[in-house]
């Protein structure tokens, strides 16, 4: 048994498992109007739950709209509050992958998403069509977990 197997609450896992890592970016790490404190915190543990088998690992980015105008909805009100999280005013280095967890792609994969949805567009299709049926979910946002797929 590994050591992630005795670390999950519901048993060794199958081999038809991925690890999906939630926006581990650097617009979170770091001082914006986003940043999320605890991140530091967090970031062993993520990375050592990657170093167990880094091509079974996604990683996914969000990437804001250019600008508030285009978002649509209520998001376009929402990206006016927060314009400078836009394309337009903020650094693009800053929508990379953290440097501790970016040296893993490749093998591991890369998500780009414009939602803070994990499961916008084809990604929940792919890891399915796959058969993958579990997922250790990680990152921004997240406490660690198993799920069923």
């Amino acid at each position: 048994m590994t050591k992630l197997d005795q670390a999950l609450r519901f048993g060794p896992l199958r081999e038809r498992w991925v690890h999906l890592c939630v926006d581990m970016q650097r617009m979170f790490a770091e001082a914006t109007e986003w940043h999320t404190p605890w991140m530091e915190r967090v970031l062993p543990n993520v990375v050592a739950l990657v170093e167990l088998d880094p091509a079974r690992t996604i990683f996914t980015r969000f990437i804001p709209p250019q600008s508030p105008d285009d978002a649509v909805g209520a998001w376009r009100r929402y990206y006016h509050k927060w314009g400078t999280m836009t394309r337009d005013r903020l650094d693009p280095q800053l929508i990379d992958l953290v440097p501790e967890l970016a040296r893993f792609v490749p093998p591991a994969l890369l998500e780009d998403k414009p939602v803070m949805s994990a499961w916008h567009g084809s990604l929940h299709a792919r890891l399915r069509s796959a058969g993958i049926d579990s997922l250790i979910v990680s990152g921004r946002r997240r406490r660690f977990a198993c799920s069923p797929l």
